[in-house]
Protein backbone atom coordinates (compact mmCIF):
# COMPACT_ATOMS: atom_id res chain seq x y z
CA UNK A 1 0.00 0.00 0.00
CA UNK A 2 3.08 2.20 0.23
CA UNK A 3 3.39 3.46 -3.21
CA UNK A 4 -0.23 3.93 -3.51
CA UNK A 5 -0.12 6.68 0.00
CA UNK A 6 3.12 7.90 -2.04
CA UNK A 7 0.30 8.86 -4.95
CA UNK A 8 -2.73 10.29 -2.64
CA UNK A 9 0.02 12.51 -1.49
CA UNK A 10 0.53 14.19 -4.01
CA UNK A 11 -0.61 17.56 -5.06
CA UNK A 12 -3.92 17.86 -6.06
CA UNK A 13 -2.54 19.03 -9.54
CA UNK A 14 -0.78 16.31 -9.75
CA UNK A 15 -3.48 14.25 -9.46
CA UNK A 16 -6.43 15.54 -11.25
CA UNK A 17 -4.70 14.70 -14.99
CA UNK A 18 -5.57 11.10 -13.81
CA UNK A 19 -9.20 11.65 -12.65
CA UNK A 20 -11.83 9.48 -12.97
CA UNK A 21 -13.70 10.11 -16.09
CA UNK A 22 -10.36 11.16 -18.43
CA UNK A 23 -9.33 7.39 -20.05
CA UNK A 24 -10.99 6.45 -23.13
CA UNK A 25 -10.41 2.45 -21.64
CA UNK A 26 -12.93 2.62 -19.11
CA UNK A 27 -15.36 5.43 -17.89
CA UNK A 28 -14.65 3.76 -13.90
CA UNK A 29 -10.87 4.04 -14.18
CA UNK A 30 -8.29 6.90 -12.75
CA UNK A 31 -8.36 9.25 -9.63
CA UNK A 32 -11.67 9.67 -7.28
CA UNK A 33 -11.12 12.91 -5.26
CA UNK A 34 -12.18 13.36 -1.56
CA UNK A 35 -16.28 13.63 -1.59
CA UNK A 36 -16.76 12.66 -5.05
CA UNK A 37 -18.63 9.01 -4.50
CA UNK A 38 -21.96 9.09 -2.05
CA UNK A 39 -21.77 5.43 -1.74
CA UNK A 40 -24.44 5.77 0.41
CA UNK A 41 -26.45 8.85 -1.79
CA UNK A 42 -28.81 9.97 1.40
CA UNK A 43 -25.40 11.53 3.08
CA UNK A 44 -22.81 14.18 2.16
CA UNK A 45 -20.10 12.95 -0.20
CA UNK A 46 -17.59 10.19 1.16
CA UNK A 47 -14.52 11.66 2.93
CA UNK A 48 -12.26 9.12 0.99
CA UNK A 49 -10.30 9.07 -2.11
CA UNK A 50 -9.17 6.21 -4.68
CA UNK A 51 -7.52 5.29 -7.64
CA UNK A 52 -9.37 2.59 -9.69
CA UNK A 53 -7.43 0.23 -11.84
CA UNK A 54 -10.16 -1.10 -14.39
CA UNK A 55 -7.93 -1.91 -17.19
CA UNK A 56 -5.08 -2.91 -18.17
CA UNK A 57 -4.22 -1.47 -21.50
CA UNK A 58 -0.75 -0.57 -22.27
CA UNK A 59 -2.00 3.15 -23.67
CA UNK A 60 -3.12 3.95 -20.79
CA UNK A 61 -1.48 7.19 -18.82
CA UNK A 62 -0.18 6.28 -15.47
CA UNK A 63 1.34 8.51 -12.79
CA UNK A 64 4.86 8.44 -12.72
CA UNK A 65 6.24 11.71 -11.10
CA UNK A 66 7.17 10.87 -7.18
CA UNK A 67 5.57 7.00 -7.91
CA UNK A 68 7.85 5.56 -10.44
CA UNK A 69 6.51 1.98 -9.47
CA UNK A 70 2.68 2.74 -9.60
CA UNK A 71 2.15 0.88 -12.53
CA UNK A 72 4.26 -2.11 -12.25
CA UNK A 73 3.07 -2.80 -8.43
CA UNK A 74 -0.73 -2.34 -8.80
CA UNK A 75 -0.97 -4.22 -12.32
CA UNK A 76 1.54 -7.29 -10.95
CA UNK A 77 -1.33 -7.29 -8.04
CA UNK A 78 -4.57 -6.54 -10.05
CA UNK A 79 -3.26 -9.82 -11.68
CA UNK A 80 -2.51 -12.04 -8.33
CA UNK A 81 -5.96 -11.05 -7.47
CA UNK A 82 -7.76 -12.25 -10.27
CA UNK A 83 -5.92 -15.74 -10.29
CA UNK A 84 -7.69 -15.49 -6.80
CA UNK A 85 -10.82 -14.41 -7.64
CA UNK A 86 -11.31 -17.34 -10.08
CA UNK A 87 -10.30 -19.84 -7.37
CA UNK A 88 -12.79 -18.28 -5.13
CA UNK A 89 -15.49 -18.46 -7.83
CA UNK A 90 -14.59 -21.95 -8.48
CA UNK A 91 -15.26 -23.34 -5.43
CA UNK A 92 -18.24 -21.00 -4.64
CA UNK A 93 -19.76 -22.86 -7.83
CA UNK A 94 -18.67 -26.36 -6.46
CA UNK A 95 -20.48 -25.49 -3.11
CA UNK A 96 -23.24 -24.61 -4.92
CA UNK A 97 -23.35 -28.43 -6.65
CA UNK A 98 -22.42 -26.74 -10.50
CA UNK A 99 -20.30 -27.53 -12.62
CA UNK A 100 -17.05 -26.19 -12.08
CA UNK A 101 -16.79 -23.48 -14.63
CA UNK A 102 -20.32 -21.88 -14.27
CA UNK A 103 -19.13 -18.53 -12.95
CA UNK A 104 -15.79 -18.83 -14.59
CA UNK A 105 -17.53 -18.75 -18.09
CA UNK A 106 -18.63 -15.49 -17.42
CA UNK A 107 -15.41 -13.93 -16.23
CA UNK A 108 -13.33 -14.63 -19.19
CA UNK A 109 -12.01 -11.19 -20.00
CA UNK A 110 -10.82 -9.83 -16.64
CA UNK A 111 -8.67 -6.64 -17.18
CA UNK A 112 -10.39 -5.70 -20.58
CA UNK A 113 -12.54 -3.53 -21.83
CA UNK A 114 -15.60 -5.35 -21.65
CA UNK A 115 -14.99 -6.44 -18.25
CA UNK A 116 -15.51 -3.86 -15.43
CA UNK A 117 -13.71 -5.72 -12.95
CA UNK A 118 -11.64 -3.15 -10.92
CA UNK A 119 -9.01 -2.63 -8.38
CA UNK A 120 -9.54 -0.04 -5.96
CA UNK A 121 -6.96 1.44 -3.83
CA UNK A 122 -8.71 3.33 -0.80
CA UNK A 123 -7.51 6.26 1.09
CA UNK A 124 -9.01 7.42 4.19
CA UNK A 125 -7.17 10.90 5.41
CA UNK A 126 -7.40 11.77 8.29
CA UNK A 127 -10.25 13.91 9.74
CA UNK A 128 -10.96 17.07 10.99
CA UNK A 129 -13.81 16.92 12.95
CA UNK A 130 -14.52 20.90 12.96
CA UNK A 131 -15.45 20.64 9.20
CA UNK A 132 -17.28 17.25 8.77
CA UNK A 133 -20.51 17.80 7.40
CA UNK A 134 -23.43 16.83 9.35
CA UNK A 135 -24.48 12.81 8.59
CA UNK A 136 -20.55 12.46 6.96
CA UNK A 137 -18.93 9.56 6.95
CA UNK A 138 -15.77 8.24 5.64
CA UNK A 139 -18.00 5.24 3.39
CA UNK A 140 -21.43 5.48 3.37
CA UNK A 141 -23.41 2.09 3.87
CA UNK A 142 -23.72 0.18 0.52
CA UNK A 143 -23.20 -3.21 -0.90
CA UNK A 144 -20.82 -3.85 -3.44
CA UNK A 145 -22.63 -4.51 -7.34
CA UNK A 146 -20.21 -7.17 -9.11
CA UNK A 147 -19.84 -10.73 -8.16
CA UNK A 148 -17.48 -11.30 -5.76
CA UNK A 149 -14.66 -8.91 -3.77
CA UNK A 150 -11.42 -9.98 -2.30
CA UNK A 151 -10.83 -6.78 0.64
CA UNK A 152 -7.05 -6.68 2.21
CA UNK A 153 -7.24 -4.31 5.05
CA UNK A 154 -4.22 -2.05 6.56
CA UNK A 155 -4.26 -2.46 10.20
CA UNK A 156 -6.49 0.26 11.27
CA UNK A 157 -9.98 -0.48 11.89
CA UNK A 158 -13.15 1.03 10.86
CA UNK A 159 -14.95 -1.03 8.26
CA UNK A 160 -18.46 -2.16 9.64
CA UNK A 161 -20.67 -4.63 8.26
CA UNK A 162 -24.13 -5.32 8.57
CA UNK A 163 -25.14 -8.63 9.89
CA UNK A 164 -28.35 -11.10 9.69
CA UNK A 165 -29.94 -9.39 12.99
CA UNK A 166 -29.73 -6.26 11.61
CA UNK A 167 -26.90 -4.40 13.26
CA UNK A 168 -23.44 -3.43 11.95
CA UNK A 169 -20.53 -5.24 13.42
CA UNK A 170 -16.29 -4.60 13.31
CA UNK A 171 -14.48 -6.22 10.76
CA UNK A 172 -11.10 -6.17 12.20
CA UNK A 173 -8.10 -7.03 10.17
CA UNK A 174 -6.43 -10.32 10.81
CA UNK A 175 -3.05 -9.68 9.28
CA UNK A 176 -2.40 -12.64 6.48
CA UNK A 177 -5.97 -12.69 5.69
CA UNK A 178 -8.11 -11.45 2.67
CA UNK A 179 -11.80 -10.43 3.44
CA UNK A 180 -13.87 -11.88 0.70
CA UNK A 181 -17.50 -10.17 0.52
CA UNK A 182 -20.65 -11.48 -1.70
CA UNK A 183 -21.76 -8.47 -4.26
CA UNK A 184 -25.15 -8.00 -5.31
CA UNK A 185 -24.95 -9.92 -8.56
CA UNK A 186 -24.04 -13.27 -7.17
CA UNK A 187 -27.35 -12.83 -4.75
CA UNK A 188 -29.36 -12.61 -7.27
CA UNK A 189 -27.20 -15.18 -9.65
CA UNK A 190 -27.99 -17.56 -6.36
CA UNK A 191 -31.52 -16.41 -5.54
CA UNK A 192 -30.05 -15.49 -2.05
CA UNK A 193 -28.21 -18.31 -0.88
CA UNK A 194 -25.13 -16.41 -1.18
CA UNK A 195 -26.33 -12.65 0.12
CA UNK A 196 -24.83 -9.37 -0.64
CA UNK A 197 -23.44 -7.55 2.98
CA UNK A 198 -23.96 -3.76 3.38
CA UNK A 199 -20.90 -2.29 4.70
CA UNK A 200 -19.67 1.42 5.78
CA UNK A 201 -16.63 2.87 7.54
CA UNK A 202 -17.26 5.67 10.69
CA UNK A 203 -15.43 8.59 11.44
CA UNK A 204 -12.60 7.92 13.57
CA UNK A 205 -12.92 8.94 17.69
CA UNK A 206 -12.60 12.34 17.67
CA UNK A 207 -9.02 13.07 18.04
CA UNK A 208 -8.16 10.10 15.99
CA UNK A 209 -5.91 11.72 13.16
CA UNK A 210 -4.89 8.43 11.77
CA UNK A 211 -5.31 7.82 8.62
CA UNK A 212 -6.66 4.28 6.47
CA UNK A 213 -5.89 2.55 3.51
CA UNK A 214 -7.51 -0.93 2.32
CA UNK A 215 -7.20 -2.68 -1.42
CA UNK A 216 -10.43 -3.53 -2.65
CA UNK A 217 -10.51 -6.53 -5.95
CA UNK A 218 -14.20 -5.46 -7.21
CA UNK A 219 -15.11 -8.79 -9.76
CA UNK A 220 -17.74 -8.08 -11.99
CA UNK A 221 -18.95 -10.27 -14.92
CA UNK A 222 -18.14 -9.67 -18.65
CA UNK A 223 -20.66 -7.16 -19.90
CA UNK A 224 -22.88 -8.72 -21.85
CA UNK A 225 -23.29 -11.69 -19.35
CA UNK A 226 -26.88 -11.72 -18.67
CA UNK A 227 -27.65 -12.78 -14.83
CA UNK A 228 -30.27 -14.88 -14.29
CA UNK A 229 -31.26 -17.34 -11.04
CA UNK A 230 -29.21 -20.56 -11.20
CA UNK A 231 -32.16 -22.43 -10.19
CA UNK A 232 -34.42 -21.50 -12.49
CA UNK A 233 -36.77 -19.59 -9.71
CA UNK A 234 -36.97 -16.01 -11.58
CA UNK A 235 -36.50 -14.50 -7.81
CA UNK A 236 -34.70 -11.62 -9.47
CA UNK A 237 -36.01 -10.59 -13.24
CA UNK A 238 -32.34 -11.31 -15.86
CA UNK A 239 -30.12 -8.62 -15.90
CA UNK A 240 -27.19 -7.45 -17.95
CA UNK A 241 -23.93 -7.32 -16.36
CA UNK A 242 -23.10 -3.87 -17.45
CA UNK A 243 -27.00 -2.33 -17.29
CA UNK A 244 -26.86 -2.92 -13.45
CA UNK A 245 -23.28 -1.29 -12.64
CA UNK A 246 -24.31 1.86 -14.46
CA UNK A 247 -27.28 1.70 -12.79
CA UNK A 248 -25.40 1.83 -9.66
CA UNK A 249 -23.35 4.61 -10.83
CA UNK A 250 -26.05 6.88 -11.76
CA UNK A 251 -26.86 6.38 -8.09
CA UNK A 252 -22.71 7.22 -6.56
CA UNK A 253 -21.99 9.79 -8.24
CA UNK A 254 -24.60 11.30 -10.34
CA UNK A 255 -26.52 10.98 -13.95
CA UNK A 256 -23.65 13.19 -15.50
CA UNK A 257 -20.27 11.46 -14.00
CA UNK A 258 -21.60 7.88 -14.44
CA UNK A 259 -21.86 7.90 -18.08
CA UNK A 260 -19.15 10.28 -19.14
Amino acid sequence: MLVSKKFFCLPEDMKKPFSRGSFSCNVNHGWVSLETESLNPSRPGDLKEAYNITSLSGDNNWPSEGVEDFRDVLVSFFLRCKDLSLRVLRLMALGLDLEPEVFLNTHKHIGSAVNATTLRSLYYPPVNSTCVKENQVRCGEHSDYGSITLLFQSTESGLQVLNRAGEYVSAPSIPGTVLVNIADLMQRWTSDVFMSAAHRVLLPPAGDSSTRQSLAFFVHPDDEAMISCFDGSNKYPPINSVDYLLSRFNDTYGKKQAVV
